[in-house]
């Protein structure tokens, strides 16, 4: 084997060897959140519902976006609209932060640009989504959004 094929060789472990830290790096900042809603969720209670939800997120502060997955079931009837709310606690009702277009079906998978105020909310558990009926008009389920890494 020659020295060029050898120094050609080398660097290609190299050069694969970088890449893959420097995915492992982006990959690592990501931000996964999670929020299980439910009737008992929202400010005051639902208690004519025996609807659930559910919603996965990602957030890449490299990006700004935030994806997500929301899905819902057994809700009183269709959903209306869907929204990320903040700044609140668990307790504490705020407006629309981010819209969800529940038109598109169930389950909904969107993407958010956020606001570095938007994303520093995210973090520190201050928003919660929301999904809207005709008969709850200001939320039939709901949950907080928090970390799961």
């Amino acid at each position: 084997m020659n020295m060029r094929a050898i120094r050609i060789g080398v660097a290609a472990a190299l050069a694969g060897s970088l890449l893959a830290l420097t995915s492992s790096a982006f990959a690592a900042d990501q931000v996964k959140y999670r929020a299980d809603l439910k009737p008992s969720s929202e400010i005051p209670a639902i208690v004519d519902s025996k609807g659930s939800g559910t919603l996965e997120a990602t957030y890449d502060p490299i990006t700004k976006k935030l994806t997500y997955i929301l899905a819902w079931r057994d809700l009183t009837g269709p959903a209306t609209a869907a929204h990320f709310h903040g700044p609140a606690d668990a307790k504490t009702n705020a407006g629309p932060a981010v819209p969800i277009n529940v038109t598109i079906g169930n389950p909904v998978k969107g993407a958010a640009d956020l606001t570095d105020a938007q994303a520093a909310d995210l973090a520190a558990g201050k928003w919660y989504v929301n999904v809207h009926t005709e008969a709850h008009k200001g939320g039939e389920i709901r949950g907080q959004v928090m970390k799961t890494n």
